[in-house]
């Protein structure tokens, strides 16, 4: 990759990061209602895997899905909006943080449930089978997801009828707040997947290039009616699980080692050490912050949703 490749990275990463610290703003003054979850130290996964795929091509992200969201290309000002309960936000205020969609975008939204994405986006990648779309799908949950019935069920329906869908696990080592190591005897979760005959992968999830390279390979296997793959993409979050989680689980020392070792002053770190200028890399910063600050102002600014709406866009 050139280094124009490795700013883009830190650009698209540096947008997630923005927004997400923009909404834990919003959130603690009181604008954002309900809970939430941020994918601070996460960005890599999602802009590795999105940056590989075509404009028909689908995502299923779970609840911490704001960054999945901006990778796969939807604007911070209808997000931050739908955040607001603004009816300029992409559901028009309805879905709030956790359940949003822009299909238009490619993104078919978040779930609440855990692992629940994976056999939706099954049937998403069943139906480019009859559709001859050419439609590639990705589903995305975290280690704790594993363990839900749905995933692997998903899983073997994908490999049984050679479906083209990828399965994305995002590893933080958490499953919400307990360690994954306490609930699996072998956290290699990628063997499962070899298990049920689908190609599977663990990479770096704090390298977005790792990710692409993963991601590409998957895509075109798939692509080329070869069926599912799985990408293990190891990863920490420098945030709780929720905001307010008082990280009272992390042992002594873990929070600042992985703060260190996220994807953003990684990528700084390296930018910089092959010669790129520190105003440089830090211009990427200040242009994706002032693009949120952007579109935060104008969210704030626009109209509530009108609760007499509510009940539009539902069934009779």
């Amino acid at each position: 990759m050139t280094t124009d490749d490795h700013l883009a990275h830190l650009h698209a990463m540096w947008r997630i990061r923005a927004l997400e610290e923009k909404i834990l703003e919003l959130r603690l003054a009181g604008d954002v209602v309900g809970s939430v979850h941020l994918c601070n130290g996460q960005e890599a996964v999602a802009v590795g895997v999105c940056g590989q795929l075509r404009k028909q091509d689908a995502v299923f992200a779970t609840y911490r899905g704001h960054g999945w969201a901006m990778a796969r290309g939807v604007p911070a000002y209808p997000i931050l909006a739908e955040l607001l309960a603004r009816a300029a936000g992409v559901n028009g205020g309805r879905g709030g943080s956790a359940h949003f969609s822009a299909p238009e975008y490619g993104f078919y939204g978040e779930n609440s449930i855990v692992g629940a994405g994976a056999p939706i986006a099954t049937g998403a990648a069943l139906a480019s089978t009859f559709d001859k779309s050419g439609r590639v799908v990705v589903t995305v949950f975290g280690d704790g997801a594993m363990n839900q019935g749905a995933v692997p069920e998903a899983m073997n329906l994908a490999a049984a009828m050679n479906l083209p869908v990828i399965f994305v696990c995002e590893n933080n080592k958490y499953s919400e707040l307990t360690p994954i190591n306490d609930m699996v005897r072998n956290p290699d979760l990628s063997a499962r997947a070899d298990a049920l005959g689908i190609p599977a992968t663990r990479v770096d999830g704090n390298d977005p290039a790792e990710v692409a390279a993963a991601t590409s390979l998957a895509i075109q296997t798939a692509r080329h009616g070869l069926g599912p793959a799985f990408i293990e993409a190891h990863t920490r979050r420098i945030v709780g699980h929720y905001i307010g989680d008082a990280q009272q689980y992390r042992p002594d020392g873990e929070l600042e080692a992985d703060t260190a070792a996220e994807p953003i002053a990684r990528l700084t770190d390296q930018l910089i050490a092959a010669g790129v200028s520190a105003e440089a890399v830090d211009a990427v910063r200040r242009r994706a912050v002032a693009e949120i600050e952007d579109a935060a102002r104008r969210a704030l600014a626009a109209s509530a949703a009108d609760p007499a709406t509510a009940l539009e866009h539902l069934y009779a």
